[in-house]
């Protein structure tokens, strides 16, 4: 007969022949494009030439310092630690850790501790009526008496470890470990995004204000077309068409004053809540108005080899999918039998100056064996379903490196299309202030009537303001390709993701 000694180190043994069933993963090739980052699609002509093109060198990972402007950077540099969604995410990465944690404690035995007194009375019309030797000479002459009651003292441990012969708790750890890597990138994607949605809000602030100034300057223009015929009327060298018309005018251009007020304030309000600051928070810092950050000369993007190892949904796609096929071996381990260590050691004495002598003790101790037979084809369909799960997180993972393809390609056509959009404006504007010069001449000459000074100072207004929203658009366009990029993704993390610093969030107050 086999000494508990003897059991132990047998099985103890068994796990070092052990084998992980199922699939193994293998990274997938992320089948990038044969083309350049730098000439996505047909080059142009030299006239159309942009002032600001990509270049084929590594992506810097603050990209947002490209534009010089020391307040969008410090809004950059503050909103990894202030903005709520990337704490969240924070906060995910240790839940992960966490649940990896508790599944990587399967591999190792479980024992628990134990200390129990009773104080007991048997019914005396009970299964104790039948055992009379036990109960005295009262009971045994039919005398009745009662079934004094007894102290029962126990103290002790019991332990069980289930043996990982298959692998069913090792490929769950494989999958844990995946999923940490899957929130990790989960954060990184989340401040990618929260970077270039600060950077896009401030920009569009700063065309909002530019705007709002160039509505000021040309309101005090068209108050001088106003004074003009006030003049000329009283000179009777016009009439009081003219003047209201001009007086229509100005007030079609204040009109539009406060509704870039508005685009301003919401703006500063935006960016507020991305920095988790109440409404106007910003608005000491923000509110002096400067101009929309200039594009650099040369944008560097990096290389097509590189864009799967930085887009954090790529890598957070190739972790679900790890994950995935290390859950289908977690699958076929069900198959397999379970084979657990049990055992247990206790003390139990009536009296407590005897429960911790050597006869107190009692023990159980052995190897116990389970066999699935007949599970009414759940296994097979658990099988099934974590192998669909695998394809559809396949497919996820192509469809991921597909889009960002199509996004960074996108970005560079849009990049390019909106310079070259921005450069006719800009010449347009220039004509249309000639045609207004001259058409101001002309009328103060008496050649021209007023209709055609109004309908060119409308063509400034409009030209002007297409011209700054363009340049808007361009800045933004520059931080679209930027995001689609991967620019401003972090390769390390705080070590400290422990319960510490999930208790250091702050609540609501």
């Amino acid at each position: 007969m086999l000494s508990l000694r003897c059991l132990v180190a047998l099985f103890g043994a068994l796990p070092l022949a052990a084998c992980n069933v199922g699939p193994d993963f293998m990274p997938p090739l992320p089948d990038l494009p044969k083309f350049s980052f730098a000439n996505p699609v047909a080059t142009t002509t030299s006239k159309e030439a942009t002032a600001s093109a990509a270049t084929a060198r590594p992506i810097e990972a603050a990209w947002w310092k490209a534009f010089h402007d020391p307040i969008l950077t410090s809004l950059e540099q503050r909103v990894a630690a202030s903005n709520l969604d990337v704490q969240t995410a924070t906060l995910r990465i240790a839940e992960s850790r966490f649940r990896r944690n508790s599944t990587a404690s399967a591999e190792l035995p479980s024992i628990n501790g134990s200390a129990k007194y009773q104080r007991e009375l048997y019914s005396q019309n009970g299964i104790a009526s039948l055992l009379g030797q036990l109960l005295g000479p009262a009971a045994s002459s039919g005398g009745g008496g009662a079934i004094a009651p007894i102290d029962d003292y126990t103290t002790g441990f019991d332990a069980s470890w289930e043996l990982d012969l298959w692998g069913h708790v090792r490929r769950q750890v494989e999958a844990a470990d995946a999923q940490i890597e899957a929130s990790e990138d989960q954060r990184r994607d989340t401040l990618v995004s929260i970077l270039a949605e600060v950077a896009r809000d401030y920009t569009q602030l700063r065309g909002a204000q530019a705007l709002l100034k160039n509505a000021n300057d040309n309101l005090k223009i068209e108050q001088d077309l106003l004074q003009l015929t006030q003049t000329r009327q009283q000179k009777g060298l016009t009439t009081g068409l003219d003047v209201e018309n001009a007086a229509a005018q100005v007030d079609a251009v204040r009109a539009q004053i406060p509704g870039f007020e508005q685009q301003e304030s919401q703006q500063i309000n935006a960016i507020s809540l991305l920095l988790d600051l109440p409404p106007n928070g910003l608005r000491a810092e923000l509110s002096r108005s400067r101009g929309v950050p200039p594009t650099p000369a040369r944008v560097p993007i990096g290389f097509p080899s590189d864009l799967a190892r930085r887009r954090p949904d790529i890598r957070q796609a190739e972790a679900n999918l790890h994950a995935q096929t290390a859950d289908i071996g977690v699958a076929v381990a069900s198959f397999y039998p379970t084979v657990q260590l049990n055992g247990s050691v206790d003390l139990d004495a009536l009296k407590a100056s005897n429960l911790f002598k050597s006869t107190s003790l009692q023990y159980m101790a052995g190897p116990s064996i389970s066999l699935p037979i007949f599970e009414g084809g759940k296994l097979k369909a658990m099988l099934e379903l974590s192998k669909a799960e695998q394809q559809e997180a396949g497919i996820a993972y192509r469809k991921v490196v597909l889009q960002a393809w199509h996004d960074v390609v996108n970005a560079l056509v849009a990049y390019r299309t909106e310079q070259q959009k921005r450069a006719r404006l800009s010449s347009q504007v220039e004509h249309s202030q000639q045609a207004l010069a001259l058409a101001r001449d002309r009328y103060n000459d008496g050649v021209a009537d007023f209709t055609t000074v109004l309908t060119t100072a409308r063509t400034v207004l409009d030209a002007q303001q297409q011209y700054l929203q363009s340049t808007v658009n361009v800045t933004v366009d520059l931080i679209q390709l930027y995001k689609a990029l991967g620019g401003g993704w972090e390769p390390t993390y705080p070590a400290n993701l422990d319960g510490a610093a999930v208790a250091e969030v702050k609540a609501p107050q």
